[in-house]
């Protein structure tokens, strides 16, 4: 099926900014992180500008490892995001909140159950990034010394996921007729027992909540690694992936899609959405002196932390010459593969040194990163779209509120002038605004193939 000529826009808020100088920023609330009012006056910046979603992403513990970087960064002082996409629920009326679960360390009647809700609280904006943990420092949170190995997390998500899809099909459509007249609240007969045993989870059911307004709330994945991008083209309707080339983007797109394809999936049923960060002026100059700004008030210590976590936590950059090249290969990590392979990659490609490397983490942690004028954002933007590296993106601002600000005042109507981005919401749920198939339930088919 072609897709249409507009892209899919998401926005990623994380408290000050995807920049994590941003909350030294005298813009920026210090304590947003933890201020329902600052989420939902985002959240209502973004719904007025007709983004399809926001999204929050998550780690059950503190990110880094030393001190000295714990001290200085803002990430470890915020809601748990079903929780805070619950309340911001009730506080917007179209836009589709998407948040980060792990499948690691969370049990799926759990989940499933959670989600449902929040699909119910929100009728039909719901979605659910997955993840597998890829910080080492959730295990001990757990009872775990280690993180499982990679492989077995996602051969864990892909059994944990179907559970999931399953507790969400207990219940026809129409099962709850809730007939006050004849004493009967729910028709058992539309009633399905999952009775799931696999080799990670044992799962009887049923879920004691009834089918959500989109069958079950979109699926969002991020894993890029060999065993993420099977993964996601098994499974995920949203694909969120780091690209800083342009062609690296186009050759992803293609791989995916055409792994998606292989699995008998529609090429409009997958979409992808790699990120980018947007640093916008009215002047190249005035771009250039926002980013510069922010690089000022990050201090080395973060530097290097954010550096070492998403390398994978395989070398100590604190006792390594900075002015040295980067080298080809480091050992593989058992944390974000996919991460570490785009920085490495990019580090050799354009031969830079630690210090590089480090300050490159620092600003766009390997996304694209666009530093201009509105036009200059929207051409990047637009060019990676009809080259078919992407569906749309998820805009990371390096600040909030002001990056995202600048973007909606700034980019979108670019965008729009261009033909590449509607001007309001099409449907009731994140499902018809994405363009994304209802699934049907898994028992209702099976009754009618087996229907003489």
């Amino acid at each position: 099926m072609r897709r249409n000529d507009e892209m899919k826009l998401g926005v990623f808020i994380v408290q000050a900014g995807y920049h994590d100088g941003a909350w030294r920023d005298p813009s920026v609330p210090a304590n947003g992180g933890i201020d329902i009012d600052y989420y939902a006056d985002l959240a209502a910046l973004a719904e007025r500008a007709a983004f399809h979603f926001i999204f929050l992403a998550d780690n059950p513990s503190v990110l880094d490892r030393d001190m000295t970087t714990i001290a200085r960064i803002s990430r470890n002082d915020a809601f748990e995001p079903i929780t805070l996409l619950s309340a911001l629920s009730s506080r917007t009326q179209d836009i589709g909140l998407v948040a980060t679960a792990t499948t690691t360390y969370h049990q799926p009647y759990h989940l499933a159950r959670m989600f449902a809700s929040l699909d119910h609280l929100s009728r039909g904006r719901a979605a659910w990034n997955i993840v597998t943990s890829g910080n080492k420092f959730e295990a001990p949170n757990f009872g775990e010394k280690e993180l499982p190995d990679h492989d077995t997390r996602y051969a864990r998500a892909r059994e944990f996921v179907e559970v999931v899809k399953g507790l969400w099909d207990t219940w026809q459509d129409d099962a709850f007729i809730r007939d006050k007249e004849s004493g009967i609240f729910v028709d058992t007969a539309k009633l399905h027992l999952l009775n799931h045993r696999g080799n990670y989870l044992s799962v009887r059911g049923p879920l004691n909540i009834a089918r959500s307004p989109q069958g079950y709330p979109v699926l969002v994945q991020a894993g890029a690694s060999d065993a993420g991008m099977g993964f996601a083209a098994e499974l995920g309707e949203v694909v969120f992936t780091a690209e800083p080339s342009l062609e690296g983007g186009k050759r992803w797109y293609a791989t995916l899609k055409e792994k998606a394809r292989a699995l008998g999936r529609e090429n409009d049923q997958v979409l992808v959405m790699p990120g980018i960060v947007p640093i916008v002026g009215r002047t190249k100059q005035e771009a250039s002196e926002k980013l510069q700004r922010l690089q000022s008030y990050t201090h080395v210590d973060v530097q290097i932390g954010l550096a070492d976590r998403f390398l994978g936590f395989v070398t100590d950059l604190r006792s390594i010459n900075l002015d040295s090249l980067v080298p080809e290969a480091l050992p593989q990590t058992n944390s974000i593969q996919s991460r570490q392979k785009v920085l490495l990659d990019l580090a050799v490609r354009q031969k830079l040194t630690w210090r590089q490397l480090i300050r490159l983490v620092s600003d766009s942690k390997g996304h694209l990163m666009v530093v201009g004028t509105p036009d200059e954002i929207a051409d990047a933007m637009v060019d990676t779209f009809d080259q078919r590296a992407a569906d749309g993106f998820n805009v990371l601002p390096a600040t909030f509120p002001g990056g995202l600000k600048d973007f909606v005042e700034l980019v979108v109507p670019e965008l729009r002038r261009r033909g590449k981005f509607r001007c309001g919401y099409s449907g009731q749920t994140l499902r018809e605004n994405l363009g994304l198939k209802r699934p049907l339930n898994r028992f209702t088919q099976a009754d009618v193939r087996s229907r003489p």
